[in-house]
């Protein structure tokens, strides 16, 4: 078990502490001067895109698009994995709930599958059996992109890219795979073939703040200027 020192003790109790604070201060601060905006918002919802993200801390949906409450539909997860289309599934449900109910029930416009930099997700594509012996259901998850370790793996072994490059191309192939996954939902390529539905690929570099999408034509993604 382990042990936690007076330290330790003193930062739980100011994150803690934290938490509520910023309870206090959105009430203060945000709700109470916006609160006709707040009170139509609560009645119903009508976002425009789905937003599938990784779970990673640093990354926040709206910060990095400036979009306020309402616009966004948003499901998280580690990798910001797509699960595989399964009508009779019971297995990976949540996240397909998700876009299942963003896209037939909410009838988003727009899906953005956002992936990012430094990726734990991804890193731990290439870490050993023994390294994940810890984290049964994370391995399991992880199979969602098995794909794009095969990929990067064999474009190394080309030389097309370097190891030093691998991070951020299994990051970037990563969000290709799993917009290739959403292609596999019918009600999607349906809304797709009938020009009602828009699907993104992004990278986010956290350090330089920038957001890359990915050119379908160009195979390659783009800094959005």
């Amino acid at each position: 078990m382990k042990k936690t020192t007076n330290d330790d003790n003193s930062s739980q109790q100011i994150n803690y502490n934290r938490l509520f604070e910023g309870i206090r201060g959105f009430k203060a601060n945000e709700h109470i001067p916006k609160k006709e905006f707040f009170a139509q918002l609560g009645k119903h919802q009508n976002p425009h895109t789905l937003y599938i993200g990784c779970s990673d801390s640093r990354v926040v949906p709206n910060l990095v698009t400036g979009t306020i409450p309402g616009e966004l539909f948003v499901v998280r997860n580690i990798g910001n994995f797509v699960p595989f289309y399964d009508k009779n599934s019971d297995t990976f449900v949540a996240t397909s709930a998700v876009i299942e109910y963003a896209v037939k029930q909410l009838q988003v416009d727009n899906i953005v599958v956002c992936g990012h930099s430094n990726c734990g997700g991804c890193e731990a594509l290439y870490k050993s059996a023994k390294e994940m012996k810890d984290l049964p259901h994370t391995k399991k998850w992880l199979e969602l992109a098995a794909p794009v370790k095969k990929i990067v793996e064999e474009q190394i072994a080309k030389n097309v890219i370097s190891i030093e490059d691998r991070s951020t191309y299994t990051e970037q192939m990563n969000v290709v795979v799993q917009i290739s996954h959403l292609m596999k939902y019918p009600y999607i390529r349906k809304l797709l073939k009938q020009g009602e539905l828009t699907i993104m690929g992004w990278w986010y570099n956290i350090e330089e703040g920038e957001i890359y999408n990915y050119d379908d034509e160009l195979k390659r993604f783009i800094r959005v200027e």
